[in-house]
């Protein structure tokens, strides 16, 4: 295996267009074609984990904050980030980070959470918008099933539980070929009309090029008539945050102390409420108080999230518990997923890799 095949398999979870614009998620150190043999996998790429990396002869290092979140102005073993950077290019150590793609990424970050304080009935939070595109193409009525096949094959037409999902509309073509062309139907110079079938079809703005690709491969025509359209439809699978339920009842007390048991948190800070028990939970791994209003509004009784300010547990005083679980305790739980999923697609693949957590990732925040 090398490193663009566990990209591929990443990314096919976790796509990178997902990712907020200004993020640095993918390969961060190392070349596609680098060998992987041995994964290991963290937060953070801190100095302690490279060192076990190093340690246990890793290939390539996984991590869900990047290495690299502003741009470089130098390398220098004098710096932090100069420091690890050298000992990873000079143990021929790759480095992939996932980061917000992951966040909004179904099974991503906030779906570990989820699982992690045993929730039921999990879904998106807040779904995303602006990632669905609709293709529609021309196509004579003899080549439409063709047509369609290819494209759905390629992954359009998947609409929640439904897959294959298009709709088709018959009408007229006209064209008429000029000196040059190689016409399908008809002759150069003569206006032509033929029975055509619209096909429309959805599908997420990563995959549009390979289904033109596909479209294009099995398409009788010269060229091919077709348009993009951008959506503002929400994906079902893909978005920010998650909410689950129990299905009984909790008191507050009694979710407050899972919490903390369950996150290994030291403490937790959480605002004022007059909720006497818990049901229905919306979280949020890592800094997600921004989705204080979209809880809310989704009836849950409480939000678990990090990185809370003072004013944001004032304006959910009464009206939800607000919970601040921490940044790391609260994303944590995405590390095992992903060995999880690397290691059963490896097995799919007969790939021997050995992959692991990193023994070594550490919360950089203590309390006294």
């Amino acid at each position: 295996m090398i490193l663009g095949d566990v990209q591929r398999i990443m990314e096919s979870w976790a796509p990178r267009e997902i990712a907020w614009e200004r993020d640095t998620v993918g390969i961060q150190i190392g070349s596609k074609n680098q060998p992987v043999r041995k994964i290991l996998v963290s937060l953070d790429a801190s100095e302690e984990v490279i060192q076990d990396a190093v340690r246990k002869k890793t290939d390539l290092l996984i991590t869900h904050h990047p290495l690299f979140f502003h741009h470089l102005r130098r390398i220098s073993p004098d710096d932090r980030i100069g420091r690890m950077v050298t000992s990873l290019v000079q143990n021929r150590i790759g480095v992939y980070s996932a980061h917000t793609n992951l966040d909004f990424a179904a099974g991503g970050v906030s779906h570990a959470l989820a699982l992690q304080l045993k929730l039921t009935n999990i879904t998106v939070l807040k779904k995303n918008l602006a990632v669905l595109k609709k293709i529609a193409v021309f196509v004579p009525l003899d080549y439409s099933e063709k047509v369609f096949t290819a494209m759905t094959e390629a992954g359009a037409g998947a609409i929640g539980k439904y897959e294959a999902c298009s709709f088709e509309t018959k009408g007229t073509g006209t064209f008429r070929a000029r000196k040059g062309a190689k016409p399908f139907i008809g002759s150069v110079g003569s206006l032509e009309r033929t029975p055509e079938v619209r096909i429309e079809v959805v599908a997420p703005s990563w995959l549009v090029t390979d289904v033109l690709r596909a479209m294009r491969s099995v398409h009788p025509y010269e060229e091919v008539a077709y348009d993009v359209y951008s959506l503002a439809n929400t994906h079902e699978q893909f978005g920010a945050g998650a909410i689950g339920e129990y299905k009984r009842s909790v008191t507050t007390q009694n979710f407050l102390a899972s919490v903390k048991r369950w996150l290994g948190a030291e403490t937790v800070r959480f605002s004022r409420t007059q909720k006497k028990t818990i049901r229905r939970v919306a979280v949020c791994g890592g800094s997600g108080s921004d989705l204080l209003e979209t809880a809310v509004d989704a009836d849950a009784d409480v939000f678990v999230t990090a990185d809370v300010g003072y004013h944001r547990f004032q304006e959910a005083e009464n009206r939800i518990l607000l919970v601040d679980a921490g940044h790391y305790e609260t994303e944590l739980p995405i590390l095992h997923h992903i060995v999880q999923r690397l290691s059963a697609e490896c097995k799919r693949q007969n790939e021997r890799i050995e992959i692991s957590v990193s023994s070594k990732t550490r919360n950089p925040v203590f309390s006294y």
